[in-house]
Parts: structure tokens; sequence; C-alpha cells
């Protein structure tokens, strides 16, 4: 029987959730083995953004108190953290005390770091210090309004086409109706897409087509938005592309991964989904 590197991964089995601080529960996943499948991997910028809504400790009079976090692993970090290991991580500090806040960003950073093989930024904010948490459509033109015809579940990068002798645009697309399926569990993934670019005009229907194409696609967020990215690449030769997805959260997280043919400065978008 072939082996997986997921096949000792806490995903898609039964795990005891520690009772104390445990980093031992982190689970990493080499992004080589999924580039490798890719078309061709590019000169690329980017990170994996995570948010986490259920961050909890217990101070040193063991008074429990509450944060949200972000979590930004960069693209080129030798793996990405597995999302239940992520999970039984965070909980593992529910019942363990920590001196203060910056004890535990600390410690998070160190641990995290540690796993994803690269530099992990991480900021925890305190409930009663977010004044708003503004939810927003992700900024461009939607293209989901089209009325297409789909024929294809699986992914399939020769939907995707330029509009015939079109002048370079610079534009922002994006559509709600990306879907794909983590690939041990099969429990779908649903998220949002932005696609910003120069370039021979994308036509809009095609590119649809296509994001829907990975409707039945069984593969991590961050390899999902990877694959888009080659694919557009290959397909439409723009100058520039920049491809990022706001994933719905699941277990208090959600996955944010970005790509772009250059550095990219931008807030990160928080959707009415998630």
């Amino acid at each position: 029987m072939s082996s997986s590197p997921l096949d000792n991964a806490p995903l898609g089995r039964e795990v005891a959730y520690p009772a104390q601080y445990d980093p031992s529960v982190l689970f990493a996943v080499n992004r080589k083995t999924n580039r490798a499948q890719l078309p061709f991997v590019p000169e690329w910028f980017g990170a994996d953004i995570w948010h986490a809504y259920e961050v909890s400790w217990l101070n040193a009079k063991g008074k429990p108190l509450v944060a949200m976090a972000r979590f930004i692993v960069p693209h080129n970090s030798p793996n990405i953290i597995e999302s239940k290991s992520f999970k039984l991580y965070l909980n593992s500090y529910n019942e363990s005390r920590f001196n203060n806040i910056t004890e535990v960003q600390e410690r998070l950073e160190e641990d995290l770091s540690g796993v994803a093989g690269a530099p992990v930024q991480v900021a925890l904010t305190e409930l009663h210090k977010i004044e708003t948490a503004l939810c927003a459509p992700l900024e461009g033109a939607s293209i989901d309004n089209a009325d297409i015809e789909i024929r294809h579940y699986q992914p399939n990068a020769g939907l995707l086409k330029c509009v015939a002798n079109a002048q370079p645009v610079n534009e922002t697309l994006t559509s709600d109706l990306l879907k794909s399926n983590c690939p041990v569990t099969g429990q779908p993934d649903w998220g949002s897409l932005q696609i910003q670019y120069h370039g021979p005009q994308i036509n809009r229907e095609s590119l649809l087509k296509y994001i829907v194409s990975l409707r039945q696609h069984t593969e991590f967020h961050e390899h999902c938005v990877e694959k888009i990215y080659c694919d557009i690449w290959q397909a439409c030769q723009p100058e520039f592309l920049f491809v990022y997805a706001c994933y719905t959260r699941r277990g208090g997280l959600d996955i944010n991964p970005w790509r772009s043919s250059r550095p990219f400065s931008f807030e990160p978008a928080r959707t009415p989904r998630q």
C-alpha cells in the first residue's frame, strides 16, 4: 500500500484535544509535494493569512483571557501547517497559564515558525480593544452573474481564454463561487476569489467556468490558490497577476492565501461569509 505524507496527520482522524499547552501536535505539510504537480513554479510573492477567532488562555491567577489572532505564513516557507493540528495546538492554550499576552504571542511565533520553517508573524488583539470588525465584499467587478452553462467540475485550465484581439487592461475581478474540498476529509471549502491583473483582457465567462471547475477538486487552500495563479499565468500571460482567496472559517480558523508576481501591499479583507 502506498503511503502519503498525510498518513500521520490528525486531519480526518479522531484525536484527543491536549489538556495543556502542547506544540508537539503541530503537523507540517511540505509545499514541494504539491508544487511539483504545477505546470511550473514561478518567482512569486505572497503569504497565507490565517485568522483565529477562538483563542484563549489563563492568566497567572487562572482567569481566562480571550483574543483574536492573525498569523501570516510567508509563501516561501518550506511547509504549510495542517489546519486540524493548528486547531489542536491553539486549544492546548485553553487551560494553560501565561504571565501576559506578550508571552503568549512570543510562544506562538516560536512554535509556528519552527513548524513552517520560516518566520511566522503573529498579532493578538484582545476583544475589548476591537471597536469594529467590518465585513465587505472583495473589491472588484463580480463575474458571478454570467449566464453560462457549466460542464466541468474538475480543474480544467483549458477553459481559460483571453478576449480576441483585446488591448491590455488593468482590472480586478471577483467571484464568490470558489469551492474545493479537503484532500483528507472531503469536506467542502468555500471561498471568495479576487484576481487583479494587467495584460490581455481575460474572457470573464471562461474565467468563471474555470473557477467553477475546481468544485470537486480536492486540495488544501494554499495549493488551490497557487494552481489558479499558475493556470491563469500560463493561459493568459499577463504582465502582472495577483490572486487572493478568502475562505470561510472552519473550527474558528479561516485561511486567506495570496500570490502575486510582484511585492504587493494591501490590508486583508474580511468578507461577509467570514
